[in-house]
């Protein structure tokens, strides 16, 4: 009789289970405890769900950015054209996960940490070669710029064998021309976009891409090495209003009317020099970008952003290219422009 009246505390102490628990599972939940114990206990671990919940978001926006819509304010276009930039929100959160204590918040910044370095992390590396058969550069000098001749010299002793300019203002063409001459025996300006090279040019054309005016041309470029197709295009500008979103629709029309023309040409070989007003991640530009590389991501140091020159955020300036192998490519110190000057070296 003396066992009916045993507390639960001596009868586990005597071996005894209590009716209807597991014998086996409960040496495991034991050590289960004591693992949480020594993360810093259970607590650490229910706290933080909604730092869990926001790691976990910028994980899906990293994943998901091209299903993410353009109808409501291409969101997804500006997602994309500042995608990088997620990546900030990642030692943020750390820091919260950090101050909350929370051990659930800090496995969960694994997410956005794991996809963010597989989106990005080639980014990272310096794959820069050295040598290449042709150097091409290219700049959106600002139409505002105030020392034309100034910007010209600089970009003129960065020694590439095709410059290409664009936002060049009527009045300013003769002080490029100028000063561009020494170096650049070669050149054809079509509206407000120019191509300056030390090798001969043939073929050079206005090419439409709906806007109404000319922002982009063609030509071809005699090197020693063979022809090429060189493209110089300054797509429109986008702008992000309140009540608009994201207005890129005339800067997307144009950007397809560019991929067409590229697509018909005869010649394999061939460069994109120019501001196209979007990213290598934009799936607006997909028309151009689906058929040309970057020099920047096959063979550039970091992320090369080229735009506000005053603090870099983004690169909506690029170099593309076809049936060449990028070697090397780099952005230039900063000129008059609110622009840098971007560079690349390729091979046959």
């Amino acid at each position: 009789m003396a066992r009916a009246y045993m507390t639960d505390t001596e009868s586990r102490t005597s071996g005894e289970e209590a009716p209807g628990r597991s014998g086996p599972a409960r040496p495991a939940v034991a050590r289960l405890r004591r693992a949480f114990t020594r993360l810093g206990g259970e607590g650490r671990w229910r706290r933080g769900w909604v730092l869990a919940a926001l790691a976990a978001l910028v994980a899906l926006l990293m994943v998901l950015h091209s299903r993410i819509p353009n109808r409501f304010g291409n969101l997804g276009s500006l997602l994309e054209t500042f995608l990088p930039w997620l990546g900030l929100s990642i030692p943020v959160l750390l820091g919260a996960a950090l101050l909350r204590r929370s051990a659930t918040a800090l496995v969960a910044l694994l997410l956005p940490a794991l996809v963010w370095a597989n989106l990005f992390g080639g980014l990272i590396a310096d794959k820069r070669g050295s040598g290449g058969d042709l150097t091409v550069l290219t700049h959106n000098v600002n139409a505002d710029n105030p020392d034309p001749t100034g910007t010209a010299r600089q970009l003129a002793r960065a020694g590439a064998d095709v410059v290409a300019l664009q936002e060049l203002p009527k009045r300013s063409v003769p002080r490029y021309e100028a000063a561009l001459e020494d170096a650049y025996p070669y050149h054809s300006v079509q509206g407000t976009v120019g191509l300056w090279s030390r090798y001969p040019l043939s073929d050079a054309r206005p090419v439409d891409i709906g806007i109404g005016w000319t922002r982009a041309m063609r030509a071809t470029v005699d090197t020693p090495k063979g022809r090429i197709f060189a493209y110089v295009a300054h797509l429109p500008s986008v702008r992000v209003k309140f009540e608009a979103g994201f207005t890129a629709r005339q800067r997307d029309l144009a950007a397809d009317m560019l991929g067409e023309a590229i697509v018909l040409e005869s010649i394999e070989r061939g460069v994109l020099l120019g501001d196209l007003n979007g990213t290598m991640n934009d799936r607006a530009l997909a028309s151009v970008t689906s058929q040309m590389r970057s020099t920047q991501g096959a063979a550039g140091d970091g992320f090369g952003f080229s735009w506000p020159a005053s603090f870099p955020m983004t690169r909506i300036d690029q170099i593309m290219v076809k049936g060449v192998e990028p070697v090397s490519s780099w952005s230039l110190p900063r000129t008059g422009s609110d622009h840098l000057p971007l560079a690349a070296s390729v091979s046959w």
